[in-house]
């Protein structure tokens, strides 16, 4: 065995090189941390796999410096239908072009094309390692020392001393074993065939997601390309279609040709390698069987060991936040680990990874699991019930706003968010997102994090007193008067509705703190400064613990 690197030279090993981790490692890189990424494939997994993605998520692809490469291969998509057994629209939640992030609020793409965007990215990024055709073996932690971390290649058997180690390797995560975790069961379990297609056909599309919610034959339909589709069909328990019945299945959508999608042809091209059927201009590009599954892991850190993604959480994918999920454990984390590693924060930051990441987690598998249900749940009788009472949900003004903002809720209370107290200015805006705004900036248009960077940041619409300054300079932190941002008066707006004055930002764009509206001092800091205070720059930090403790007294 040979040991490569010791602590100092291997800060973070990332195990897994999917979308997740590579997430990570490009987040990490932004902020100077240098990672060692771990992939037992030698290259991108070449079939598609997610499809769909939100606004937030798109902006944590911005903050990890791909958004431009992302937008050239996603396409916009119109929301999410529920159609009956008949086909006919039982409810629908339109989607905007232009989210609070800035971003369409649903976006469709090919998963092996936004993994080659993110390895492109990984290979010009410096402070990343990516090696691939390796399989990790094992990891383990032992007091306070290094994270050990063992893998095997072509070569032999190598070892690998980390800072800090993070299990972004899916469902069957050798790093969740490594730490003891266990999954909690949701219970909701069901068999899937997924289909992949390019057709040049004409296909009956909405240019959206559409949930046919029909109790013997549920299934899920959708457009992600300019000539791809997807079909998603509920198998009966562990049964395969029959590939004759899959040409009734797509009828809906599809007229096939004489000779396509049918018989021994369609078996064929399912069975033989997925060969194409060019002549008749549909080509089967996958069939894939998936168990849909619902769970969460019951720890999510042991010291210095993280899991994201799919080691920490499975959902079923009718509300398509399986892969969103996972980049919002990434952009949780990594600001907090390099600001551990790199300016000697609390480690007590770390542990609000979990805290924060995990009720979000659940909450969205529940609301998942809901839409299962409203698929495929009950006999006739309570299809029926069902039709209606979505059909009257439906009308109800502003649902569909309000069930795409039930999938980011406010992060839970917590050291860095501080408790709302009823009645105090702010509360609102504490724990959610800022929004992104086109500003300008120096003659040119942009988007709001572009000027912000990659730490902390202040908003506000009044002069910062002398002791919030002191705030700013300690967290490092860039200050903007809103009154000069050019953004139409969008987030001077957002302030005043939040009834305050100022708000401090996290790096990840969360609202941690607010100046109430006539008031001058934020108003939690003693909760959170202790937390973030950095030992490269001591003088500035102790104010920082200093002035809030001694605003937190005298309120």
């Amino acid at each position: 065995m040979t040991v490569e690197y010791d602590s100092s030279d291997v800060p973070v090993v990332i195990v897994g090189a999917g979308p997740v981790g590579v997430t990570a490692a490009l987040l990490l890189a932004r902020r100077g941390v240098r990672t060692v990424v771990l992939e037992r494939h030698h290259d991108v997994y070449p079939l598609p796999r997610a499809v769909a993605t939100d606004d937030e998520v798109r902006r944590v692809l911005q903050a990890a410096g791909v958004q431009e490469e992302f937008a050239a291969i996603a396409r916009p998509a119109r929301g999410l239908r529920l159609l009956d057994a008949r086909h006919r629209v039982m409810a629908e939640f339109p989607r905007v072009a232009q989210g609070v992030h800035g971003f369409p609020q649903t976006s469709m793409f090919d998963q092996p094309e936004l993994e080659r965007v993110l390895r492109d990215a990984l290979a010009r990024a410096p402070e990343c390692d990516l090696r691939g055709g390796v399989e990790v073996v094992g990891v383990a932690q032992g007091g306070a020392g290094p994270v050990e971390v063992t893998y095997r290649d072509d070569e032999g058997e190598h070892l690998l001393r980390a800072a800090a180690v993070l299990g972004c390797d899916g469902a069957n995560s050798i790093t969740r074993d490594a730490i003891g975790a266990a999954w909690e069961d949701l219970r909701f379990e069901e068999h899937w065939t997924v289909v992949d297609v390019r057709t040049t056909l004409p296909v009956r599309c909405w240019e959206g997601v559409e949930q046919i919610c029909d109790p013997r034959r549920p299934a899920t339909f959708m457009r992600i390309g300019e000539d791809r589709y997807r079909w998603e069909f509920r198998l009966p328990g562990d049964a395969e279609p029959d590939p004759g019945r899959l040409r009734e299945l797509i009828a809906p959508w599809v007229d096939l040709p004489p000779g396509a999608g049918s018989g021994a042809d369609f078996e064929s091209e399912f069975e033989s390698g997925f060969e194409a059927d060019i002549e008749s201009g549909f080509e089967v590009l996958r069939r894939a069987r998936y168990t849909f599954r619902a769970r969460i892991a019951d720890r999510w850190q042991r010291g210095r060991v993280f899991l994201l993604g799919d080691a920490a959480h499975l959902t079923p994918p009718f509300i398509g936040q399986g892969l969103c999920a996972g980049l919002r454990d990434a952009y949780n984390l990594t600001w907090k680990l390099a600001r551990v590693l790199q300016q000697g924060a609390d480690e007590r930051l770390l542990e609000t990874y979990e805290s924060e990441r995990k009720p979000h987690a659940r909450h969205v598998i529940r609301l998942a699991v809901a839409m299962g249900w409203a698929m495929t749940g009950g006999q006739d009788g309570a299809a029926a019930l069902r039709r209606g009472l979505l059909g009257a949900a439906v009308r109800i003004p502003g649902l569909g706003t309000a069930a795409a903002r039930d999938l980011s809720p406010a992060l839970t209370a917590g050291p860095l968010v501080r408790r709302r107290i009823r009645g105090r200015g702010g509360n609102a805006l504490v724990g959610r997102f800022c929004p992104q705004p086109w500003v300008s900036a120096d003659g040119r248009r942009a988007r709001l994090d572009e000027l912000l960077g990659d730490s902390f940041a202040v908003l506000t619409a009044v002069p910062l007193s002398p002791a919030l300054q002191a705030v700013a300079e300690g967290l490092g932190a860039r200050v903007l008067a809103v009154s000069r941002l050019g953004d139409d008066g969008r987030l001077a707006d957002w302030l005043r509705e939040g009834r305050a004055n100022a708000v401090l930002l996290r790096p990840d764009r969360v609202v941690m703190d607010v100046v109430p509206a006539g008031g001058t001092d934020f108003t939690g800091t003693a909760a959170w400064a202790s937390l973030l205070h950095t030992t490269r720059n001591p003088s500035l930090a102790q104010r920082t613990v200093e002035n809030g403790l001694s605003r937190s007294a005298t309120r």
